[in-house]
């Protein structure tokens, strides 16, 4: 496993999504209401859509297609049509910039 530079911390608003690629996978980093960070696969397991572009309320991602739900801190799939939870990955802040490990 490996820690990879992500962004700077302060990118991503209270509850809000960004997109990040990297060796051709694509993620979706989360910033909780608590300032807590959390990172997913970032495509919809049930028609792949971006995760970045979706709806985040408190701890969970609504999908943009067809309003699959996720809890972005387990990848649980909590509302259908979603019903394939999400790969998560630990994410660690150091000197104020985010780091994924994969």
């Amino acid at each position: 496993m490996a820690w990879i530079d992500v962004c700077s911390a302060d990118e991503i608003e209270a509850e809000d999504v960004m997109r990040f690629e990297h060796g051709g996978r694509v993620f979706a980093l989360y910033r909780g209401p608590a300032d807590d960070y959390y990172c997913t696969d970032g495509l919809c397991t049930h028609e792949h859509a971006f995760l970045s572009d979706g709806l985040v309320m408190d701890y969970e991602v609504e999908c943009p297609k067809h309003n699959g739900v996720f809890d972005y801190r387990t990848g649980e799939a909590k509302r259908a049509p979603a019903c394939v939870n999400l790969a998560t990955y630990r994410v660690r802040v150091v000197d104020g910039r985010l780091q994924l490990e994969l």
